[in-house]
Formats: C-alpha cells, sequence, structure tokens
C-alpha cells in the first residue's frame, strides 16, 4: 500500500503507455440501438436475498444490521438458528453461496412472491427440476444438494411467511418504488450493453435485458438464466450499466470448450493462480480454477464494454478493491484486449482465448507481467495484496 501511494502520481496517467489508446465512439457513426430493458421488482427474490443478512454475516449486516434485528426476532429460535447452519453447509458443498445460488436455480421456474418460492421448494422434483435441467449454470452435484434441502429452505420461508415479510418487504422498499422502477428505466434507455457484448465476444445476444431491483441484495449483484439479473433499488446508473455488462457474460465461452480447456490445463500449472483460488476468502466465490476463468474473462470483457460506454472505474482500482484483491486472471486479460484493440476489432472471444493460449500469452512470466502492468502491483507479489 505504501508503495502504492508513492507511486500513485506518477502511474496515474502513464500506467496504460504499453496499451493502446482506446478509440472514441463517434456519435454519428452509432448502430441502431440494440438494448432494451426491462426495470420490476420481485418480493420473492427479496425473500431470497434476505437469507444473506439473516445468516449473519458481516458481508451482508455492513448493509443490512437494522433489518435483520427488526426481522430476526419475529422467527422462531429453531429457524434462526437453521438459516447460518444452512448457509455454512452450502459454503462447504458443491451449491456455494447459498442466497445468490438458490435465486438462480429457482429463477427459471418463475420466482415472483415468498408464496412462489415456497410452492417451488415444496414440490421441487415437479416444479423446480424441468427449468434446473436447462440452467447452463447448474450442475448434477448442485441439484443433489439443493433437492436434498429442499425441505429445510421451504420451512424457512414458511417461517419468514407467517413472521410477516411480504409486509416488511413492502415497507423497506417504500411507497416510491414503483417511481424508482421508472427513473432506472428512463435512465438506462441511451445504453447500448448488447451491441458491445456482441462485438466483443461473437455471439448473439437477445435484444432484452431485465433488472430485477431489491431492498436486500447488497454486495452482489446476481445473473438469473437467461438475460435477467438481481441488483440492489438504490445503485446508481453506471452501477446498473456496469453488472448488465458483466452479469449477462456468464459463460463467456463454452468452458467445457477447447478453447477454455486448453486455457485451464495451462493455468492449472500456474505458480499464482490455483493457489489464489485455493487460499482466498471463500466468501468471494470463485473456488475452482474454471469458475475463476469464467469470472474473470467476464471481468475483462466488461471493463472493454464500461470504458466504451463511459462508466468504466479505474482498472487498477477497481481489481485491487474487490474480493481481496483475487482478480489477477481479470487484469491480465484485460490486459492482453487491451494490446490487441479489442474495443475496435471484437471478434469472437473464444477464438482469441485458443490463439492467446497457443501462442503462449497464458505462461506465467508473461501472464503475470501484463497483469503487473494493469494492476500496478510488483510482478511477485500479484496476490495476497498487502
Amino acid at each position: 500500500m505504501h508503495r502504492r501511494h508513492l507511486l500513485a502520481a506518477a502511474l496515474a496517467a502513464p500506467a496504460f503507455s504499453f496499451l493502446p489508446a482506446l478509440p472514441a465512439v463517434a456519435q454519428g457513426n452509432k448502430p441502431p440501438m440494440r438494448t432494451r430493458w426491462n426495470v420490476t421488482g420481485s418480493e420473492g427474490y427479496d425473500a431470497i436475498a434476505f437469507l444473506g443478512p439473516l445468516c449473519g454475516r458481516d458481508l451482508y449486516l455492513n448493509y443490512y444490521t437494522a433489518e435483520a434485528d427488526a426481522f430476526a426476532p419475529r422467527l422462531p429460535a429453531a429457524i434462526r438458528a437453521e438459516i447460518p447452519r444452512l448457509a455454512d453447509e452450502s459454503d462447504q458443498s458443491p451449491f456455494g453461496l447459498l442466497w445468490p445460488k438458490l435465486a438462480n436455480a429457482l429463477s427459471g421456474a418463475g420466482v415472483t412472491t415468498l408464496d412462489s418460492v415456497i410452492a417451488l421448494l415444496a414440490d421441487p422434483d415437479a416444479r423446480l427440476r424441468p427449468s434446473y435441467a436447462a440452467n447452463p449454470n447448474g450442475s448434477t452435484e448442485e441439484w443433489a444438494w439443493l433437492r436434498a434441502q429442499s425441505a429445510r429452505l421451504a420451512r424457512i420461508f414458511a417461517a419468514m411467511r407467517e413472521a410477516g415479510f411480504p409486509a416488511f418487504h413492502r415497507e423497506a422498499i417504500g411507497a416510491g418504488f414503483d417511481g424508482r422502477i421508472a427513473e432506472v428505466q428512463r435512465a438506462l434507455a441511451s445504453y447500448d450493453v448488447i451491441h458491445w457484448q456482441e462485438k466483443l465476444t461473437g455471439r448473439t445476444f437477445d435484444p432484452v435485458i431485465n433488472i430485477v431491483l431489491l431492498a436486500f441484495s447488497k454486495p452482489h449483484g446476481v445473473k438469473m438464466q437467461g438475460q435477467t439479473f438481481l441488483q440492489a433499488a438504490d445503485y446508481d446508473t453506471a452501477t446498473t450499466v456496469r453488472i448488465a455488462a458483466h452479469e449477462m457474460l456468464h459463460p463467456p465461452m463454452p468452458m467445457d470448450g477447447p478453447a477454455a480447456t486448453a486455457a485451464l490445463a495451462l493455468l492449472a500449472k500456474d505458480p499464482l493462480i490455483p493457489r489464489i483460488v485455493a487460499d482466498h476468502d471463500p466468501q468471494w466465490g470463485y473456488t475452482t480454477l474454471e469458475g475463476m476463468l469464467d469470472e474473470d474473462m467476464a471481468q475483462a470483457l466488461d471493463q472493454l464494454i464500461s470504458e466504451a460506454l463511459g462508466v468504466a472505474r479505474n482498472p487498477a482500482d477497481r481489481w485491487r478493491k474487490a474480493d481481496d484483491g483475487i482478480h489477477v486472471l481479470a487484469g491480465a486479460i484485460y490486459g492482453m484486449l487491451r494490446q490487441d484493440r479489442w474495443t475496435e476489432t471484437g471478434g469472437s472471444i473464444e477464438a482469441w482465448l485458443a490463439k492467446a493460449v497457443r501462442a503462449g500469452r497464458f505462461d506465467p512470466p508473461r501472464l503475470h507481467a501484463i497483469a503487473a502492468q494493469v494492476l500496478e502491483r510488483p510482478v511477485n507479489a500479484l496476490w495476497p495484496i498487502r
């Protein structure tokens, strides 16, 4: 940290001198708008998200201590004890972070009210299994865990209903919530995220982006099935655009395809990246090498999209502050894409990755060197941040 303060003034402007300048987007040459925004709210998703504060972790209580203190005493003692226990078990299972993964798992089956959540979990084989089978973010192991815990989860949500969560939720979102939805809808109208996602991945996206504004979702922005994601209702427009730019990229390519498989085989031999995966705080997720590659490819691309749309954060600051600095790989991939003028050229990101691996750009010395340039850290001290 001391070194960063000493060099901040010197590095602020020339830190990316090894990278090409980003092209200006000519306003007169902009393509027709591809993106259509659809903004809503959801009692059901907010009920799932409220498991975060109720599990008692600082990650969530940093935002919702007052709300958890107000609602938790309404629940039976056994349910209050069950929620943190279930969250811990979820962390240690293939399922991962409880409420974000649960929201995603239920999203294809129609989450609207708290009653809808209870109904799905009360009969998972009939109501949930068909949509889960089509979920590209799911797995057999995750389904087995969710199926085994569905009755416990249904009891928790039933207790929340008995404790008056629907009324509690209405009070939390406030009388002006519909106005907030309309305000967000208007503010997003000029941001063509879909255009840039298609250009920088080589894929085709549906033009509609669904945003669900929630009262209890911080600090997460969470992708659901399809082109839907959850976020806090009070996030500013730039944050919303950045979340949309990121979440819809998952996965940026088939993670079992030849390009990702080749990259993962090489990264597995890296002395740093697997150590980050194994040793970082699991509350941030990304506890497999595949998960880290998926996330960091998406982060590198969303940084380029955010820069093109004028809502970007400084990359060194972004990746220093996020998740205890674990996204070293994102910085390296972003740096490579900048070197290749990817914002200007675009193309198939899967083909780009395959070519970069073949060219040796993911070999540890080269990977670490470009990460160090982007992240403004010494190459031998990329992580942990001290």
